[in-house]
């Protein structure tokens, strides 16, 4: 017995050393495999012949723009250029709409290289849904300048080119809400949020282009920063409009995306207005005229519930009030210039 017990444990330390064996030699084979690859992906970057990020990476596959124009997406959208990439649908009542008013905010911003260094790119992610001539419509609502493109097309390649650009939602809702910044030619990437200050990220897109960089030009500073330089103070609710409300809404300019708001606390009882701000789905639901009627009127993007408090209402209320106060003492004080 004692021998065949001694012969059991010879044959089980063999097949642990040949076990153990095989696995040094597979892990020796990945690790040479992953080698191999990091050496030829770095190749790939300091040869120009593809790789991540580059040519080869990002699907060179059919697309179209809100102007019903088929475009190849590598050789006709990114290649070599600057681009600011979204995800957005027009059947979007929240958070589309106001990504998309704060890019028009950064736009302005960069007026004098947009659609030159810098393009904007704006790619559903509802393409069954958004044919060119919905994109045409949500696109003029905010945005009637040059650089600026909204993508649909088949469903097969919309979500081929959203996933290199590493949107992989599964439901609508879920869609990223960041944005994307490359330089093509540098192969130099990054992401974003236009929900910060955004004449940082302004900033933050100029410097994709190096021959910019290279001047080292400093960040504009934040609202913060203006306040601790001894900057006037902000008025109550200003930050939450200038985060929330700016990109649809102005004062005494005339209607953008949403109505003008000089003097609307003069126009809408105070109850109502708090309650707008605070749910208008919910003032829609209940079929309220003034919502019904603001509803019909600009079609092309509706105001979406936002979170806000009472009290949130309530600051941008105030700002409401002060701001149009302003506006009506600059017309006044222009009006007398005018008549002297």
């Amino acid at each position: 017995m004692r021998p065949r017990a001694a012969s059991r444990r010879s044959r089980k330390h063999f097949l642990a050393v040949i076990a153990g064996g095989a696995r040094l030699c597979l892990l020796l084979a990945v690790s040479l495999l992953a080698a191999a690859l990091v050496s030829q992906n770095v190749k790939a970057q300091k040869d120009g012949s593809g790789g991540r990020w580059g040519e080869g990476y990002f699907p060179n596959l059919a697309v179209v723009n809100q102007h019903g124009k088929t475009l190849r997406f590598y050789d006709d959208v990114i290649k070599n250029k600057i681009v600011v990439v979204s995800f957005i649908y027009t059947g979007c009542t929240q958070i589309c709409p106001l990504t998309t008013a704060r890019m028009a905010q950064i736009a302005d911003r960069l007026e004098d290289v947009l659609g030159t260094k810098i393009h904007f790119v704006s790619i559903s992610v509802d393409p069954e849904n958004d044919s060119p001539e919905k994109l045409a419509a949500y696109a003029s609502a905010f945005y009637s300048g040059k650089g600026w493109q909204f993508l649909t097309g088949t469903l097969e390649n919309i979500r081929a080119v959203n996933a290199t650009l590493g949107e992989r939602m599964r439901r609508l809702e879920d869609h990223r809400n960041e944005v994307v910044l490359g330089n093509d030619a540098i192969r130099e990437w990054a992401r974003n949020s236009v929900f910060g200050d955004l004449d940082r990220l302004a900033y933050d897109i100029r410097s994709m282009d190096p021959e910019w960089r290279a001047q080292v030009r400093p960040p504009l500073a934040t609202s913060a920063e203006a306040m601790d330089q001894g900057a006037a103070p902000l008025v109550t609710g200003q930050n939450l409009f200038i985060k929330l409300c700016a990109g649809c809404h102005a004062f005494g300019a005339g209607d953008r995306v949403g109505p003008d708001l000089f003097d609307v606390h003069k126009r809408r009882p105070h109850e109502w207005l708090q309650r707008f701000i605070m749910s208008p789905e919910r003032m829609r639901a209940r079929k309220d005229p003034i919502a019904t009627t603001l509803s019909q009127r600009y079609q092309a993007v509706r105001m979406p519930d936002l979170g806000l408090s009472a009290n949130d209402a309530e600051d941008l209320i105030a700002f409401i009030e002060s701001r149009s106060l302003t506006v009506e003492r600059h017309t006044r004080h222009q009006q007398q210039l005018i008549g002297r």
